[in-house]
């Protein structure tokens, strides 16, 4: 019993530290942030926040790692059984279909990407997600494309997709749109399928 309410109080502070640290990226950019601002926000002292964390940028670390982590094993490793399930079912519908979950994700954890992925939050966070999702794409036992069948070099198409699919992500978090992970996953697949003239409405 001891040791339940004991991992209940710790895992009750982490979240506590996240939320604080989350709303003062908002406020005030994540390399204004002091560990006093944290503690204060988060209601803790500071010997409590050093046990869980050595500094700000080890408690930034682990959240993003924390949120890759739950990325892949929550979407990543499930691709095969989506596909599996899709293409026995309902195959018109499968490479829309793998997008809405990414977007599901996104959206549970919406205000950490928000600021993680926001002008005042952790700019290399941009790059670690790129090279999540060429991994994930591309190199992890789960991926749907394959590179022998390429068009072109597989950096370039990575930069392309990543690229892409942050931007609209970002668009989406900052302006607290109000599209459903549906609807979010619809515009980008759109883009993404036919291409950007297309999405414009130019045909030829």
């Amino acid at each position: 019993m001891t040791d339940s309410h004991s991992d209940l109080r710790v895992v009750r502070t982490r979240e506590s530290i996240k939320h604080a640290l989350i709303a003062l990226i908002e406020e005030k950019g994540f390399e204004a942030i002091t560990v006093k601002d944290i503690t204060t926000s988060a209601n803790i002292n500071r010997g409590t926040f050093y046990s869980h964390y050595q500094d700000k940028y080890d408690l930034m670390t682990k959240c993003e790692e924390e949120l890759m982590k739950e990325m892949k094993e929550k979407i990543i490793k499930k691709l095969p059984s989506i596909l599996a399930d899709l293409e026995k079912n309902k195959p018109d519908v499968m490479p829309l279909a793998i997008l809405v979950p990414f977007f599901e994700f996104i959206q549970r954890n919406r205000s950490l990407m928000k600021a993680l992925l926001g002008p005042k939050g952790d700019l290399s966070f941009q790059t670690k997600l790129k090279t999540f999702m060429g991994d994930a794409l591309f190199k992890s036992n789960e991926t749907i494309f394959k590179q022998e069948n390429l068009l072109v070099p597989v950096d370039y198409l990575v930069t392309y997709i990543a690229s892409a699919h942050i931007g609209v992500l970002q668009e989406w978090l900052k302006n607290d749109r109000a599209e459903s992970p549906e609807e979010i996953a619809r515009i980008i697949f759109t883009m993404t399928a036919n291409g950007p003239f297309f999405a414009a409405g130019v045909r030829r």
